[in-house]
């Protein structure tokens, strides 16, 4: 696997390739379960993967719950891009109220 920095002054350097993970979890009705995700993610991850895309919208906040229990073990070493206030989640948290830090965090 290849890797290069994520723009030009943060330092981060992340495997050319990024696993979207929208389809961890299967609060959509599809989707891959907590062990079919868990495998898809050691597998990038022996590839040499580094760089996931996820969203608190994905499978309904699923995703990024499956995607931080995978990466829990190695938080430091992976790098995770996340969107949010998106509106397509069922319930009205948080990250539904606008672009402000609060909603960030």
């Amino acid at each position: 696997m290849r890797y290069q920095f994520l723009g030009r002054n943060c330092g981060l350097k992340v495997s050319e390739l990024a696993l979207g993970v929208a389809l961890f979890g299967t609060a959509w009705g599809y989707g891959a379960d907590a062990a079919q995700a868990r495998l898809v993610f050691d597998r990038f991850v022996e590839a040499g993967g580094n760089f996931f895309d996820t969203s608190d919208s994905y499978q309904f906040g699923q995703s990024e719950t499956l995607l931080g229990e995978s990466a829990q073990s190695m938080r430091d070493d992976v790098v995770i891009a996340s969107k949010y206030s998106s509106g397509a989640a069922s319930d009205a948290s948080l990250a539904k109220t606008g672009n402000s830090r609060n909603s960030m965090i």
